[in-house]
């Protein structure tokens, strides 16, 4: 009987208890939905916050990059993860000039220092054919690549076709094309066709005037994206039982940058000399017409006459006289190739330190006092003679591995030479 009289109290005071309980709850869980809601308000807000400084941040790059002109601003503004791309092609190519021509009187070297924008080359000569054709090959190789990788939001792997292979230079056999179970695309192929056209309205969008340069520059930013799709290489997996090939895999690939400066450079030995000219067109144009030619396409000049570049004889004169030399129409009206660099003068020689010739020259350069060739310093200094230097250089030398484990080193040191131009 006492524990039942206990008991009747006891329930009467635990029941407001969990009344409570249950309504402290209900309290803390709106709040927390309410937290929750605000969290989110704010999460968002600074999404979009982010997104406007990512937007102001990409205006001040595009805007304060020296060298763009008002289209190439637009597109940077419009696009700034693919313009992200496009400044590492302009470095890709830059350095791969310089890398090309380490050796010659002539290292890729300009009056404007490292630019990468604008126009970087005074004279239309064969060095100025190869800087321009290595930087619009950098810069369609970084934009195909970032594509690849998912680096810019509006592009992606390629839809490679038959043709596409035909032009990586595939070793895949007729038979095989034509044969459906033979092999399949499989990974993701760089979609070059995507890099060429970006990279062809951005890079050919500085090209504004209307003269024989302006086309000299359009064919030879032409030639660059061109020796990127020549240039790309076909890998493939084979499938079967115990080692056969009863189906191939294949995608297409990229290749290493050098091998696209490699290219070029044999490309810049054979350059071409090239005159503008004219030719009557005609209402109706064929598809082998000078009007219809894409390398003039965004250029308004005239109704009747259109200009381009046809080969020409190499001047002997100097650049100078060159430079004052009336133009005339070559003889024949034979055009150069798309693939080949072209060019208006004959180079200088870079021996002095000229701006206007863009020769920064060769004083203080290294150079190889028993080379024979273009880093010799016979011909690099210009015969001009060369001073010598001697140092003392301390490296690691008589490295051993002990058990266990680190290296140990002794410290050599040696007397080295080295000679540069006077």
């Amino acid at each position: 009987m006492w524990l039942g009289a206990r008991k009747g109290p006891d329930k009467a005071r635990t029941l407001p208890s969990r009344g409570r309980v249950s309504d402290l709850n209900w309290h803390t869980r709106l709040l927390c939905v309410l937290c929750a809601t605000t969290l989110l308000q704010t999460v968002g807000n600074l999404r979009v916050m982010s997104g406007v400084v990512a937007a102001m941040a990409a205006n001040a790059i595009c805007d304060n990059t020296p060298g763009l002109t008002p289209k190439q601003k637009q597109m940077c503004k419009a696009t700034p993860d693919a313009f992200a791309a496009v400044s590492e092609g302009s470095k890709l190519g830059l350095t791969e000039c310089q890398y090309q021509f380490r050796h010659h009187r002539w290292n890729c070297s300009t009056a404007r220092g490292n630019a990468t924008f604008g126009h970087i080359m005074i004279v239309g000569s064969k060095e100025a054919a190869f800087r321009y054709a290595i930087a619009s090959a950098g810069i369609t190789y970084a934009v195909t690549q970032a594509c690849s990788q998912g680096n810019i939001s509006f592009c992606g792997c390629a839809t490679t076709s038959k043709a596409d292979m035909v032009a990586a230079n595939t070793p895949i056999s007729d038979d095989d094309l034509t044969s459906s179970a033979a092999w399949k695309w499989g990974g993701c192929s760089p979609d070059v066709k995507f890099g060429v056209r970006f990279a062809r309205k951005f890079v050919d969008a500085r090209e504004i005037e209307r003269d024989e340069r302006t086309l000299m520059n359009l064919h030879n930013n032409k030639a660059g994206r061109k020796a990127v799709r020549i240039n790309l290489q076909t890998e493939c997996k084979c499938h079967g039982v115990s080692g056969s090939c009863t189906l191939k895999t294949c995608w297409v690939l990229l290749p290493p940058f050098r091998k696209i400066g490699d290219h070029l450079k044999k490309k810049y030995y054979k350059a071409q000399f090239v005159r503008s000219t004219t030719r009557n067109t005609n209402k109706r144009s064929g598809p082998n017409s000078v009007s219809s030619d894409p390398t003039i396409h965004n250029m308004d000049l005239g109704r009747s006459k259109v200009p381009f570049l046809a080969l020409h004889k190499p001047a002997r004169e100097s650049w100078a006289r060159q430079q004052s030399t009336v133009r005339r129409s070559p003889p024949t009206l034979q055009r150069p190739k798309r693939a080949e660099l072209v060019y208006l003068y004959e180079s200088p020689n870079y021996c002095d330190r000229d701006f206007s010739k863009d020769s920064l020259g060769t004083t203080g350069r290294l150079c190889n006092r028993t080379s024979s060739g273009a880093d010799g310093c016979s011909k690099l200094c210009c015969d001009r003679g060369y001073n010598t230097y001697q140092y003392i250089r301390t490296e690691r030398c008589r490295c051993k591995f002990h058990w266990c484990c680190y290296v140990q080193c002794s410290e050599c040191t040696e007397r080295v030479e080295e000679y540069r131009c006077k």
